[in-house]
């Protein structure tokens, strides 16, 4: 339980993370809900003696339905899956309890408070963030702390097989000596060219392979569409910009942005009072309404040393960076113009912007007049989309729809539950395409919010039942899959011929690649022909020893040479032997599940 709050990992894909789950539930979640519904008491199994209730399994369907990572067509297989782990995981918990394994509830406390789910910012546990995401993941906090205790003894037990499992240092050597291995070999990939006759097809070899792979051509559950997009962008297309309104827009982007400020500053204080400071600064005001060079008297009038050789410059600032005073006067100037007089803690002050930092105009041009397109068409794409939800709502067709909102109807191809391109494969299309409503009740779908500029309706124009397509329809498919069987059948018996010459020590004309030294992960040479050369027995008084390997695209011949002991890669070697521990302790908690079920008494009802 607490595994699937934190990472999601229940093997049928109901992945609950905590705060993660947007239907918001109440307080007490899926469990009350569940109760409403009726026939909590229901028993669904019993595993010895003790029942599993339908409550029980439908807490655990719907968690998994509401955290989204479930479709509601998939509930029927869903709930199977998941009484099959109830069962699973009873077995273990009263194997724990049987064992003697306890918690106390100081414990499960300990356990709860230091859960990085219930802590706040500032790594301590938060009571009401506690609340609420148990909340969201439809658990009361009594639920949730039998579910957790249930939890941790079954951890116990997994974390003690785990363990208590162990791997002798031989061991160890030997799986690191076979890890370095490296092998010298020679393979030959087999083509149509080597066989003695093309493979030929009959009827009677299409309608077997037919028959035995029907599934492989079962056409799935599918529907043609109708379907109205309204959208705010192609909207926005047909608006024209004025050049005025976009210098204005690219102004007001100017107000807030950072800037290129240069300063003047004359301070007062014991040596000169305010009134002293005041006449300097308007001297050099008035110098530079004569036309002097902002930089130039900097150098001869400011106080701030600083700067005043760099011309008064104080480079790239922000807003905040030195009070308000400073930030109104700065940040109403565009280029190149100079503030009146301002007064700071530090003295007054006349300040001129050099630069902005933003994009000049032309620059800005195509998303100054996209973004003021869209402005401008916002209240009309939402009165549209009133109008969209209004009629296809009332409507009997979708036609209409779309002569009434000038939109094009737009009409799709055979697509399935999967989707198919372009907007059909949008989330949640698919699935208001195959609801209840539309499929079976031929209604138009409830308006579908593609993203924030885009709304879509649609209708199901025809729909068919899943089916195996007629051999007539597949007959080249059929026809390519059964030359493929046959070719590779065919090509498999001219291998183990061939081998057998070999082995004989018959010299045969065979065109070999070469692969010296390779190791078991050579990303060089095909997987199964890798594999294959490191299951051959390793060659004895400089004999080759000759093989052969197969898939579903290949037919090659091996050689294999050489086997040699490769150079350590302690970092490699530790991470196998790690592997290979995880592994036995996999198998040593999968064979604890299967013993205990092979020896429960266990009764679906």
């Amino acid at each position: 339980m607490l595994q699937s709050i934190r990472d999601r990992s229940r093997s049928w894909g109901a992945k609950i993370i905590i705060g993660a789950v947007v239907v918001t539930m109440a307080l007490f979640g899926v469990e009350s809900l569940v109760g409403l519904l009726g026939g909590s008491g229901d028993e669904v199994a019993k595993v010895n003696g003790q029942t599993i209730t339908r409550q029980e399994l439908e807490v655990e369907v719907q968690r998994a339905i509401r955290s989204g990572q479930v479709p509601p067509e998939q509930e029927r297989a869903l709930r199977g899956q998941v009484l099959d782990e109830l069962i699973g995981e009873r077995l273990l918990t009263a194997f724990a309890e049987d064992g003697g394994l306890h918690l106390s509830d100081e414990q499960l406390d300990q356990v709860i408070v230091t859960l990085p789910e219930f802590q706040n910012q500032n790594g301590r546990f938060d009571a009401d963030l506690f609340r609420n995401r148990l909340a969201s993941a439809g658990f009361t906090p009594s639920s949730f702390r039998a579910a957790l205790r249930v939890d941790l003894k079954r951890q116990q037990v997994q974390q003690g097989l785990v363990l208590s499992d162990f791997t002798l240092e031989s061991e160890r050597q030997t799986l690191a000596a076979l890890q370095r291995q490296v092998r010298s070999f020679r393979y030959h990939t087999l083509s149509a060219g080597d066989l003695v006759e093309p493979v030929t097809v009959t009827e009677q070899d299409l309608v077997a392979y037919y028959e035995e792979n029907a599934d492989r051509y079962r056409r799935p559950e599918q529907v043609r569409l109708e379907y109205v997009v309204l959208d705010r962008q192609e909207m926005a297309d047909a608006v024209d910009i004025s050049d005025d309104d976009l210098r204005s827009a690219w102004e007001a982007r100017g107000r807030d942005v950072d800037r290129r400020v240069s300063h003047i500053m004359v301070g007062f204080n014991d040596e000169r009072s305010r009134e002293e400071a005041l006449a300097r600064l308007e001297e050099a005001r008035a110098q530079l309404a004569e036309g002097e060079d902002f930089a130039d008297l900097a150098l001869r009038y400011s106080d701030d040393a600083t700067t005043a050789e760099q011309g008064g410059d104080l480079g790239v600032i922000s807003r905040g960076f030195f009070g308000d005073a400073f930030d109104e006067a700065a940040f109403a100037l565009g280029p190149g113009q100079v503030s009146g007089i301002v007064e700071t803690d530090s003295g007054l002050h006349l300040l001129k912007v050099t630069e902005l930092d933003q994009p000049p105009l032309d620059e800005m041009r195509e998303e100054l007049e996209r973004d003021l397109a869209l402005a401008e068409v916002s209240d009309a794409f939402n009165q549209r989309v009133q109008t969209l939800i209004d009629e296809s709502f009332a409507a009997d067709d979708l036609a209409s729809v779309a002569d009434l909102l000038e939109l094009g109807l737009r009409e799709s191809d055979w697509v399935s539950r999967e989707g198919g391109e372009g907007v059909l494969s949008e989330p949640g299309v698919m699935q208001e395409a195959f609801s209840e409503d539309v499929l079976v009740e031929g209604f138009n779908s409830d308006v579908i919010e593609l993203d924030e500029d885009r709304r879509m309706v649609l209708r199901v124009a025809e729909h068919r039942e899943a089916a195996v397509l007629p051999l007539d329809e597949v007959r080249d498919r059929v026809t390519a899959a059964v030359e493929r069987h046959k070719q590779r059948e065919a090509l498999l018996d001219v291998a183990r011929t061939q081998v057998e010459l070999l082995r004989e020590g018959e010299a045969l004309d065979i065109d070999w690649r070469r692969v010296e030294h390779a190791s078991r992960q050579q990303d060089n040479v095909p997987r199964s022909v890798l594999q294959a050369a490191f299951r051959l027995p390793h060659p004895e008084a400089d004999r080759t020893v000759y093989g052969q390997a197969s898939d579903d695209g290949r037919v090659v011949l091996i050689a294999l040479d050489r086997v040699e002991e490769g150079e350590v890669d302690t970092e490699v070697e530790n991470f196998v032997a790690r592997m290979a521990e995880q592994l036995r302790g996999q198998a040593s908690i999968q064979g604890l599940q299967s013993y205990l079920r092979e020896t429960a008494d266990i009764d679906r009802l």
